[in-house]
């Protein structure tokens, strides 16, 4: 079933209910102009800034975009790029886009010009919705962008080299376009993280996007009472396709634009969330600020979340213990995807499973998975090796890519660049990206084992282990630690600490700073790479 069914189900069934909340607390003191009426529904509320609509004004904003792009020429199989921050136009002009039979193609909104440039280059970009955030990126290229491209301006003050959204979409009919769709159409290009360059183009059809939001629905028990708070970017596909059990089940959502701890629970306790997304650094967050006083938990009207769940990153088993001194009633889950896979799900612990934590679970809904080493073949039980998944959200392909696709893409199973193992109760447990792992001295180093057992430590606030080049080694372990606000640590302390692990996975450099994470959470190794793996290059040449 196309997922568009599902948004014109539910205005049939739920029109006059609310479908999308936006929160903007940063815009208290700011008000946008008034919206006509064929837009949204306005809030009253001074403060925080706050727009909802209903399914049917939801579905009927969708119609609009479709009929507006059909009638300058978009046609099925076209590809249209959708470059904001998260707002209440994102989701109706995404499904806009859909009904039309062309394909979506949501952009990184960190995304720097040049790489703007290159990926509606890449996947062949005729239309860029974009907000106003990002005016001055592409007006830097808009020469070239604008070549044979509609750019349509999403926001107040539209720029002279773009159309204004509003204007566009005014007059068109809110009845949907009469396109056939079906599941083996192509839905949706997603780009990879491009953390080894510039980013794949990622393309999914229907069916993908249909499962992963019955999946999204079954694996959290999402019902009609169930509210969903979103922080993420929905241009990744974790946010999107968590969000897309809430549109499977038919039950309100909150698109939060903030995330400090204060932000997070007076989002939860005013709109009554019961289900909450995390990255890991947000949960650190409220934790820090709990431990430290900043927030008290009696503040808030907490009682209706009954769900906590975390995926993008391995979580450290030491966070989900900490959050359960705090929230000993939450259900907690984590999940395992790519964008390859329709981002999260593939894997995933389940509720029921929290005896588990620091697996990434078992194979979700639909879903097989198996470990093989570098010939294919299958390990045996608590070997490491390559996960390879297959279900019915594998990506068609890498867009004008087949070399890559073929290598990524083997027999219908996804090859996911992940080591893992798997324990005698079939839970999965990630060791690291296969790229990641360190080769010291001929030993194989999993980073992410070091981090969970650093991220125990009391005074860590986050950390990164990388391999960093040696003349003898090859390659030592280096730590990148971020020490929690108001404390102070030595390297004698970590060094101390680390006593309990096994001599050869001792980080042999420890260095305190920033952990750079991306939008979603990932930590930025190549860049710590690049940056203290040239430092630790010129210390050896002066040495030597």
């Amino acid at each position: 079933m196309p997922v568009t069914d599902l948004l014109e189900r539910n205005h049939k069934l739920y029109g006059d209910e609310v479908a999308l909340v936006e929160l903007n607390p940063t815009m208290a003191e700011t008000r946008r102009t008034t919206w006509k009426e064929y837009d949204l529904v306005q809030s009253t509320e001074p403060t925080p800034y706050r727009r909802e609509i209903t399914w049917s004004v939801f579905d009927e904003k969708a119609n609009r975009v479709a009929n507006m792009l059909l009638s300058r020429g978009i046609k099925k199989g076209d590809r249209v790029a959708i470059l904001m921050f998260n707002c209440l136009e994102w989701l109706p002009i995404y499904f806009g886009i859909l009904k039309t039979g062309a394909i979506a193609v949501p952009f990184n909104f960190r995304f720097a010009a040049d790489e703007i440039k290159y990926c509606a280059e890449l996947a062949e970009v005729h239309v860029l919705f974009f907000g106003p955030e990002f005016i001055g990126r592409i007006e830097s290229i808009e020469e070239t962008l604008s070549k044979g491209r509609l750019l349509i301006y999403v926001g107040d003050g539209c720029p002279t080299f773009a159309e204004n959204y509003r204007e566009l979409v005014a007059d068109c009919s809110s009845q949907p376009p009469k396109i056939l769709l079906t599941d083996e159409d192509d839905a949706a290009i997603y780009f990879s993280s491009g953390t080894t360059g510039f980013p794949k183009a990622i393309l999914h059809n229907h069916e993908s996007l249909s499962q992963a939001a019955e999946m999204e629905m079954r694996h959290h028990e999402t019902g009609r009472e169930d509210n969903f708070l979103c922080i993420p970017p929905l241009y990744h596909t974790g946010a999107k396709f968590h969000w897309m059990g809430s549109l499977c089940a038919g039950s309100k959502a909150v698109l939060l634009k903030g995330t400090t701890p204060q932000q997070i629970l007076e989002a939860v306790s005013k709109e009554h969330c019961t289900i909450v997304w995390l990255l890991v650094p947000w949960a650190q967050d409220i934790l820090e600020a709990l431990d430290r006083g900043d927030i008290k938990l009696e503040d808030y009207d907490l009682e209706q979340w009954r769900l906590m769940h975390i995926g993008a990153q391995p979580v450290p088993p030491s966070l989900i213990k900490h959050w359960k001194d705090y929230f000993p009633n939450h259900k907690y889950d984590t999940n395992y995807g790519l964008s390859e896979s329709t981002g999260p799900g593939c894997v995933h612990l389940g509720m029921e499973n929290i005896h588990k934590v620091g697996a990434i679970g078992v194979p979700g809904y639909h879903w097989k998975c198996k470990i093989v080493d570098e010939n294919g073949t299958e390990v045996k039980q608590g070997d490491v090796g390559e996960l390879c998944v297959k279900g019915p959200g594998v990506m068609t392909c890498y867009y004008n890519d087949p070399k890559a696709t073929a290598e990524t893409i083997k027999d219908g199973w996804l090859c996911t660049g992940d080591m893992a193992m798997q324990d005698e109760d079939g839970f999965i447990f990630l060791v690291d990206r296969k790229k990641d792992v360190i080769v010291s001295g001929g030993e194989n180093i999993y980073p992410v084992q070091i981090e969970n057992f650093l991220s125990a430590f009391d005074k860590v606030s986050d950390v990164a282990v990388i391999g960093l080049p040696d003349k003898r080694l090859g390659e030592i372990t280096g730590a990148i630690i971020s020490i929690k606000e108001g404390m102070t640590c030595t390297e004698e302390e970590i060094e101390e600490y680390c006593q309990a692990l096994p001599r050869y996975k001792r980080p042999k450099k420890i260095i305190f700073a920033e952990v750079p994470r991306n939008a979603t959470g990932k930590i930025e190794k190549p860049a710590l790479r690049k940056k203290y793996g040239a430092e630790q290059l010129v210390a050896q040449q002066i040495e030597g």
